[in-house]
């Protein structure tokens, strides 16, 4: 029996589809050492994260919206963010490094802080490698990291 070009090429074409290429909307997060140049893959996604216009955490509010100032430092991409609920406790810090930026991504290194939100005395605080996307055509990055700290799912979105 003669093998077609097909035969040979499905194995292939099936592995390329369930490889990481079929999911470039959940790239790893890439450990890099502190002070390394900001990777950026797509010029058009950096743009978008320079004129950012602010974030959310839905326990705080979704109209009203925290500030994402991102800043270059020579090489290096950094990121601070705050959002305070208006006449409350709620808070959101987002603060560290930008580590690569994809043309639906962005990785960032650095610390969370979510505290008094949605319940008084909830503390939520973690420093790692954290991964934003951009999915569903949305027009914000958000982190994909859900249930992070005590089960809740935090949403945490930057706009643009």
């Amino acid at each position: 029996m003669k093998a077609t070009a097909l035969h040979i090429l499905m194995p292939l074409i099936l592995l390329a589809a369930s490889g990481p290429a079929a999911q470039a909307d959940e790239a790893p997060p890439r450990a890099v050492s502190q002070g390394e140049a900001t990777r950026i893959l797509d010029q058009r996604g950096a743009e978008r994260l320079l004129a950012n216009k602010g974030l959310t955490l839905q326990w705080i509010d979704w109209d009203r919206r925290g500030s994402a100032d991102v800043r270059r430092e020579g090489d290096v991409w950094k990121l601070h963010g705050t959002q305070a609920e208006a006449g409350g406790p709620g808070r959101l810090v987002l603060d560290g490094t930008i580590t690569e930026i994809g043309a639906d991504y962005f990785t960032f290194q650095g610390r969370i802080s979510i505290t008094n939100t949605p319940d008084p005395g909830r503390s939520c605080s973690q420093d790692k490698s954290w991964h934003f996307a951009i999915t569903q055509n949305r027009s914000f990055y958000r982190l994909r990291e859900f249930e992070w700290c005590d089960a809740l799912t935090d949403y945490i979105d930057i706009y643009f």
